[in-house]
C-alpha cells in the first residue's frame, strides 16, 4: 500500500510540476496567448503612430509656424548674407535641419522665387487687409472677423479662392449638431429595444428581435447615406416643410440609425447581466415587470448603459459618409436643425483630396484629425471615471 501511495504521489508530482510548465505540455494554448498579446500590442502602437503621423504633420500650426497671408514681405536675395540665420530660415518656411542642408545658391533661389511669387500678386488684392491676415494664426482660426464684404465678424471655412478662410468654429458646430441630433435618435430607440429584448420579450421572440437589430451593424454607412439622401430626406421635407432638403436633422436621423446596433448590443448585455433576482424580488413584491425592469434592473446596469452610450458618441462624432451624403455640406453657424451644415469628418474626407501635401490646408485638415483624436479621447477618459464611480456608488464602495 505504501509503495502504492508513494508512486501515486510522485506520478501526480510530476504531472503537476509539467503542468505548471505550459510550454512542453500544452503549447496549443502558450502559443494562443503570445498570438493574442501581439496582436494587442501591435493594436497598441498600431494606434500610437496613427496619432504620432497626425499630429506631426499638425504641429506646424499648432505651434504657429505656419504663415498663410497672401502678400508677405520681401527679401531681396541680395541680403542673404546679412539676414540673421533664423529670420531668414523663418521667412523661407525651413526647418532647421532643412536650412543647414542648403548652400548659398539654394537659398538664393528659394529668396528669388519668393520675391518673384509676391510680384505677381496683383494690386487689387494688396489692397485688401485680408491680403496681410495669418488664417492659420489661432486668433483666426477660432474667433470671429470682420471679413472684406462682411457687414460684422463671421465665423468662416473657405479654403478655396484668392483669399482663403479656416475658422474651424464651424465644423465643429456641425459635428457636435449632428451628433446630438443622432444620439437623440439613436439613445431611446436602442435603450428601450435593450429593455424590452432582454426583460419582457418572449424568449422565441427574443432570438429574432436580437439578431435583427444587430443585423443592422453590418449595413456600410454608405448605403445608410443613399438612404438619407434619396429616402429621409425627401419624405422629411414632405412632411415638415423645410427649406433645404439635406440638412442637420437627416443627417442626424440617419446616423441614430447607424448607431442603434452599437447601442443596443451593449446596453443589452449589461442589462442581461443584472441577476434575475433583482427583478424576482421586485415582482415578489408587487411590481409590475415593466416597474422592475426600468426601476430596479436598468440602475443596476447603468454603468453598462453608460458605456454603451459613450461609445456610441464616439460613433456618430466619427461617421464621415453619412454625414458627407445627407448633410448638405454648407458650413455655417447655425442653431436651426433644419439648415446645412458640414462636419469634420465629411470636411476631412471631401478636401484631403484636393489639398496640397505641406500646404497649410493640408496641414489644417490634420489639425482637424488630431482635435478630433482629442475629443474622442478626452469623452472616452471622462467617460471611464464616471462608469467607476457609478460601479463604486452601486458596489457601495467608497
Amino acid at each position: 500500500y505504501s509503495a502504492t501511495t508513494h508512486s501515486s504521489m510522485a506520478m501526480l508530482r510530476f504531472w503537476t510540476c509539467h503542468i505548471r510548465s505550459g510550454r512542453r505540455w500544452r503549447p496549443v494554448e502558450w502559443l494562443a496567448e503570445r498570438v493574442v498579446f501581439a496582436v494587442s500590442v501591435s493594436t497598441l502602437a498600431l494606434i500610437l503612430l496613427i496619432f504620432v503621423f497626425v499630429g506631426r504633420e499638425a504641429v506646424p500650426v499648432l505651434l504657429g509656424w505656419t504663415d498663410s497671408a497672401l502678400v508677405q514681405r520681401v527679401i531681396p536675395p541680395d541680403q542673404v548674407d546679412t539676414v540673421p540665420s533664423e529670420e531668414l530660415r523663418e521667412y523661407l518656411h525651413l526647418t532647421r535641419r532643412q536650412f543647414r542642408e542648403m548652400d548659398r545658391e539654394t537659398l538664393v533661389a528659394l529668396m528669388e522665387a519668393r520675391a518673384e511669387t509676391q510680384g505677381e500678386i496683383p494690386e487689387a488684392f494688396r489692397a485688401d487687409p485680408d491680403a496681410r491676415v495669418n488664417k492659420s494664426s489661432w486668433r483666426y482660426l477660432l474667433r470671429p472677423h470682420a471679413w472684406t464684404g462682411y457687414d460684422r465678424p463671421a465665423f468662416v471655412w473657405q479654403p478655396v479662392g484668392t483669399i482663403h478662410k479656416y475658422n474651424l468654429v464651424p465644423l465643429l458646430a456641425g459635428s457636435l449638431k449632428v451628433t446630438a441630433i443622432g444620439l437623440l435618435v439613436a439613445i431611446p430607440l436602442a435603450l428601450g429595444a435593450a429593455i424590452y429584448v432582454s426583460q419582457l420579450a418572449p424568449p422565441r421572440l427574443r432570438e429574432w428581435i436580437k439578431p435583427g437589430i444587430e443585423f443592422l451593424a453590418g449595413i456600410p454607412s454608405v448605403v445608410m447615406g443613399v438612404f438619407a439622401l434619396l429616402i429621409l430626406a425627401t419624405l422629411f421635407q414632405g412632411v415638415v416643410g423645410y427649406q433645404y432638403r439635406l440638412n442637420a436633422f437627416v443627417a442626424g436621423v440617419a446616423l441614430g440609425l447607424t448607431t442603434v446596433p452599437l447601442i443596443f448590443t451593449i446596453a443589452e448585455d449589461a442589462l442581461s447581466s443584472v441577476p434575475r433576482g433583482y427583478a424576482q424580488a421586485a415582482l415578489a413584491l408587487g411590481a409590475s415587470r415593466w416597474q422592475a425592469s426600468v426601476k430596479v434592473v436598468l440602475p443596476a446596469a447603468l454603468p453598462g448603459v453608460f458605456a454603451a452610450t459613450v461609445l456610441g458618441f464616439g460613433r456618430c462624432l466619427g461617421e464621415t459618409m453619412v454625414v458627407l451624403m445627407a448633410s448638405g455640406n454648407a458650413s455655417t453657424m447655425s442653431w436651426s436643425l433644419f439648415d446645412s451644415t458640414r462636419s469634420i469628418t465629411a470636411t476631412i474626407a471631401a478636401e484631403m483630396a484636393e489639398a496640397v501635401a505641406g500646404g497649410i490646408h493640408y496641414r489644417i485638415l490634420f489639425l482637424l484629425g488630431t482635435a478630433l483624436f482629442a475629443i474622442t479621447f478626452f469623452t472616452n477618459f471622462a467617460g471611464e471615471l464616471i462608469i467607476q464611480r457609478l460601479k463604486s456608488r452601486l458596489e457601495g464602495t467608497p
